[in-house]
């Protein structure tokens, strides 16, 4: 039987491009863990402990913060939205 790597989206995330398509899909889903994941993610790929450091919170927050069925504060998700250099923006949906 074959063997398969555990499966890492951090490991496709090298590009700005795919960072913010990744994070919409996110958006997408009903379910608020996936959104946190994706942050978590992205998080990795920039580096945990410098996005402590920019968002102004400390690492130990930041991996709770990160955890699927955490409730983070909006003003916590804004800091680390903002020190991931992500905007997010909002759009009518049409029918």
């Amino acid at each position: 039987m074959p063997k398969f790597a555990p499966f890492d989206a951090a490991d496709y995330l090298d590009d700005e491009e795919t960072i913010a398509e990744y994070l919409t899909a996110a958006l997408e889903d009903s379910n608020p863990d996936v959104f946190l994941v994706a942050v978590r993610d992205i998080a990795r790929v920039r580096g945990m402990a410098q996005l402590a450091k920019d968002a102004g919170i400390g690492r130990e927050s930041l991996y709770k913060a990160l955890t699927p069925g955490a409730k983070p504060r909006y003003d916590t998700m804004l800091k680390l939205l903002h020190a991931l250099r992500i905007k997010l923006t909002a759009s009518t949906i049409h029918p």
